[in-house]
């Protein structure tokens, strides 16, 4: 998963601060020499870490900082707010025509994944905006490319526009744009040809295709995987074609993270999205505070909330919320919940999305058997009605001729039902905005001591603000309608 050596290079520079009254600014220069090797070691821009360095050493220097309280959780808070700032400090949207169709242009080289991120942003639009997409092959040189966008695109239902391999690309976009207005499609996404390199013949058609369509966006995809070569292609193809976005793909591989951490910086445009795995759903708007956040180790609580609500209509939802605040929740909504999460992607993935989870030693390098899952189910199946609705009557008797019917062991079902409570009460705790509560729990669990513990609190707190101002941005809509 990328960045977990980043990660974990951080957070062993930072716990060399823990439990210090003062910082000394021996302590400050012996911090930032860690936290340096560790952006260098992770393929990060040589400029960029520079310039990152030296703007943290300058606001950690002041003696608000050296010489206040928790001068650790405030070089924390730092480092966690110049990250934010080297990536772009917040999400950017895409650019959108005032009339339809907004045309998108996907450049990159071969390889990086621009035909499925096409597919994948495609989808994204359709559901999201409940959009009518066009797609448009445009690569008419990478054999069988246009059978991949057409299978793409088959799977998810969306109409490619394409004349073979023996146009003229240029003619291609020309007549795919003509049938674009005559159907009245919202998008346009022209998957544009690639190279294994940069050369001077793609380019040309690129700009050709550019001074054409007047795209309203143009997305580089780069593969984050190939570390600062990802940050030279976007140069090229920058100073090329101006683009507008980057696409940062395979960022679930065994990436250094590099590439997420310099080309804001280097090339002034920002990352639009990112790609976390090959479902055709995995495609996330980039949030540099959130990405920041689980570098620091600290989770991604808030992607992990809207990852849930994608799965659940408003119905759904609320009847959970519902049941979570009257404390109702039972182990049939505990089934239904793991229902779900199977759907979100591998268990370890979401975990580390909790505060105090990500890179924590107990899950490291632990993969989820999705047959644990199964014997989980098997145990809640193995319960009558009146034990799944109401867990109080779950005495030892009952507990073992659970296990007998499950064919689990009874230290398992005990393990479980002892790890449903305190789910429970973690979610009844977070649904009425307690987070002191669950910061309590956190620390009976051996996740909330220490400087690990200030960096989760910052998380919980960061994730307690933006909830309140969702709610304040639904009550506005409401009261507008």
């Amino acid at each position: 998963m990328a960045f977990e050596g980043l990660t974990e290079r951080l957070q062993n520079a930072m716990r060399k601060l823990r439990g210090k009254g003062k910082v000394s600014e021996s302590d400050l220069r012996e911090t930032m020499r860690e936290i340096r090797l560790a952006l260098l070691e992770a393929d990060v821009n040589f400029t960029v870490v520079k310039d990152f360095v030296k703007q943290v050493r300058t606001r950690a220097m002041g003696a608000d900082v050296l010489e206040g309280l928790n001068p650790a959780q405030q070089i924390v808070k730092i480092v966690d707010e110049e990250l934010t700032k080297t990536m772009g400090d917040e999400a950017v949207p895409l650019n959108k025509s005032d009339k339809i169709p907004t045309i998108i242009m996907m450049v990159g080289l071969q390889g990086a994944g621009k035909t499925t991120t096409a597919g994948k942003l495609a989808l994204k639009l359709k559901n999201e905006e409940k959009a009518r997409p066009l797609m448009i092959a445009a690569d008419v040189y990478r054999p069988a490319a246009i059978d991949q966008l057409v299978q793409v695109a088959q799977g998810i239902d969306v109409p490619v526009f394409q004349l073979g391999t023996d146009v003229d690309p240029v003619d291609i976009v020309r007549q795919g744009l003509a049938q674009a207005a005559e159907n009245h499609n919202d998008y346009v996404i022209i998957d544009t040809a690639g190279r294994l390199q940069i050369d001077e013949q793609l380019m040309d058609e690129l700009a050709n295709i550019k001074e054409l369509a007047h795209p309203d966006e143009i997305l580089l995809t780069v593969d984050a995987m190939t570390g600062q070569n990802a940050v030279a292609t976007a140069e090229g193809f920058n100073n090329k074609l101006d683009v507008t976005g980057v696409v940062l793909t395979k960022l679930d591989g065994d990436t250094r993270g590099g590439a997420a951490l310099s080309i804001r910086a280097v090339t002034g445009k920002p990352i639009k999205f990112i790609g976390q795995g090959e479902k055709m759903t995995d495609l996330d708007v980039f949030h540099p505070d959130r990405m920041a956040s689980r570098i620091l180790g600290m989770g991604d609580m808030l992607s992990l909330i809207e990852k849930t609500q994608q799965e659940y209509d408003q119905k759904q939802a609320q009847e959970l919320t519902e049941k979570i605040q009257e404390n109702s929740f039972d182990f049939n909504d505990f089934v239904d919940q793991i229902s779900q999460i199977q759907k979100m992607g591998p268990m370890e993935d979401l975990m580390k999305m909790i505060p105090g989870m990500a890179n924590n030693p107990a899950l490291k390098n632990v993969q989820m058997d999705p047959k644990d899952i199964e014997h989980l189910k098997a145990v809640v199946y193995s319960m009558t009605e009146q034990e799944r609705t109401n867990p109080d009557v779950l005495n030892p008797s009952r507990r073992r001729r659970i296990a007998a019917g499950s064919g689990r062991p009874i230290h398992e079902v005990n393990r479980m039902i002892k790890q449903f409570n305190q789910m429970k009460k973690m979610m009844n705790q977070v649904s009425k905005g307690n987070m002191s509560g669950m910061e309590q729990m956190m620390g009976q669990t051996g996740m909330g001591g220490g400087l690990g513990g200030r960096m989760q609190k910052m998380a919980m707190n960061r994730m307690s603000r933006q909830m309140k101002k969702n709610k304040r941005k639904r009550l506005k809509r409401k009261r507008r309608k």
